[in-house]
């Protein structure tokens, strides 16, 4: 679907920075273009009275995946001159339902929701409401179970980016200067979750491409909200099995992932947004122990989703993937991952993205994969 840019986006990662954050100018092309084989305008006004509302399943303040939602909110506001509203619904699926009544019962033109928490509710109420537009991201609804031409979904493919983390924290383990002699590396999500273990997946499998003997100690907070909990089970990793670089993947409970890595002077890699970048003013010394970070372009992709809705670009009643080729996901090639890295290293790690770009590399995905083959796949790289 994104093959008539191919040419465009090769310029972009061939050039002296390479940084997803850097790339905003490919992504306005890419995602300007999905689903429909033709260049959005972008000069064409939006309606008058714009309203664009998003419900998020968590709450705000992760300083990735959750906030750069919230910032693709402002830029609908400040660039598409709509009236937005952000709803953290919480945790729990039990309370959603009013949630997504009340806003679907009011006058908003465009509802977006993310992320896969709330897939049952909305399988249960989008077709309620045929004349509302919905849009998910970083999940999809079961297209079976009913009438859901009203809603878009996109999915991102971070196990392929995730692939990327792994193969830096391989090399940190081996190489970086506070690395101890065991190869072993860290990872913490926020839940057992198919989408976080599609994360996982990717991770473990681009650090065994690097290093095949490789060891990885994974947990799982069981929340996502808990920054305290976090920083317990990464004290834990790097304490009891000799962790020295871990990838949280646990929203604002990750940030207590960070804060470990900090504490102990060892590294950390951060998800779904720049998150050194995020720390480097409120915390420094946070900010340089982020080797790099795992991207999701979630803030792009919501305004340039809304920009070709109004266009009457939108491929309703579809789920689109967008991956690394597609630069909806990625990892933070900044001033940590160059000063960390020896350009051998670097050069290294830019080639395997290209080769996954390519085709060389097929990343395994735990999307639809059993949990128990999952976890067959964790013990068998546990330390």
């Amino acid at each position: 679907m994104f093959a008539n840019v191919a040419s465009s986006i090769a310029v972009t990662r061939n050039g002296a920075q390479t940084s997803i954050a850097t790339r905003e100018m490919a992504v306005v092309l890419v995602l300007g273009i999905t689903g429909c084989g033709k260049k959005t305008e972008e000069a064409k006004e939006t309606k008058d009275g714009l309203k664009v509302v998003l419900l998020i399943t968590s709450n705000l303040g992760d300083k990735g995946f959750y906030d750069s939602a919230n910032d693709g909110m402002k830029l609908i506001e400040k660039e598409l001159g709509a009236e937005v509203k952000t709803i953290e619904m919480g945790q729990d699926p039990s309370k959603y339902e009013p949630y997504f009544r009340d806003v679907a019962e009011q006058d908003w033109d465009y509802i977006i929701v993310g992320s896969s928490p709330a897939v049952e509710i909305a399988e249960a109420l989008i077709p309620e409401y045929p004349d509302k537009k919905f849009i998910m991201f970083d999940t999809e609804v079961d297209w079976s179970k009913g009438d859901f031409s009203n809603l878009y979904c996109v999915q991102y493919k971070q196990n392929e980016g995730s692939f990327l983390a792994g193969a830096v924290a391989a090399v940190m383990t081996t190489e970086g200067k506070n690395a101890n002699p065991d190869k072993v590396i860290g990872c913490i999500g926020g839940g057992d979750l198919p989408i976080i273990n599609d994360f996982m997946i990717g991770y473990i499998r681009g650090a065994q491409h690097v290093e095949s003997d490789i060891k990885v100690a994974v947990a799982y907070a069981g929340t996502f909200v808990d920054s305290a909990k976090g920083k317990e089970l990464a004290l834990s990793q790097m304490s009891q099995q000799n962790v020295d670089i871990c990838f949280q993947i646990a929203s604002q409970t990750g940030i207590g992932v960070l804060d470990a890595a900090k504490e102990k002077g060892l590294y950390a890699i951060g998800v779904d947004g720049d998150q050194a970048a995020a720390f480097k003013d409120s915390d420094p010394g946070m900010a340089e122990v982020i080797v790099t970070s795992m991207m999701k372009r979630v803030d792009q992709f919501l305004r340039h989703a809304i920009k070709m809705a109004e266009d009457g670009n939108l491929p309703w009643g579809k789920t689109e993937v967008i991956s690394l080729k597609e630069l909806g996901v990625g990892i933070i090639y900044g001033e940590n991952f160059e000063r960390e890295l020896s350009e051998e290293k670097q050069s290294m790690i830019k080639d395997i993205e290209q080769q996954i770009i390519d085709g060389k590399i097929e990343v395994e995905s735990a999307l639809g994969m059993d949990t128990a083959e999952f976890e067959v796949i964790r013990n068998e790289v546990a330390p």
